[in-house]
């Protein structure tokens, strides 16, 4: 069964940081470009990082320097490291390959407060 499912959102303060997880399984996230995506209350979804295949990844301007998108072959793995969170950082974030080809999960919530 082709599925994603993220994990590790949570509340945190303003400048605090959060690791989300998105575990693929029925395909491989190593030979698909893998991207997560948030979308906050109001407002479309967006793509926030994404990984190619060869592990170039490429961030919206809103996140660099703050936002780090890994992988793990071995566990079939996508990986958001957030630091230096801010409260417009705030939204239900989700995995999935770009374009967009498998259902979306059920996203993992982040909420910064300030």
């Amino acid at each position: 069964q082709v599925q994603l499912v993220e994990s590790g959102g949570g509340l945190v303060q303003a400048g605090g940081s959060l690791r989300l997880s998105c575990v693929a399984s029925g395909f491989n996230v190593g030979v698909n470009f893998m991207a997560w995506y948030r979308q906050a209350p109001g407002k479309p979804r967006e793509l926030v990082a994404g990984i190619t295949r060869i592990g170039n990844t490429n961030l919206a301007d809103s996140v660099k320097g703050r936002f780090t998108i890994s992988r793990s072959d071995a566990w079939n793995t996508v990986y958001l490291q957030m630091n230096s969170l801010k409260p417009e950082d705030t939204a239900v974030y989700y995995c999935n390959t770009v374009p967009q080809r498998v259902s979306w999960g059920q996203g993992t919530q982040v909420t910064v407060s300030s």
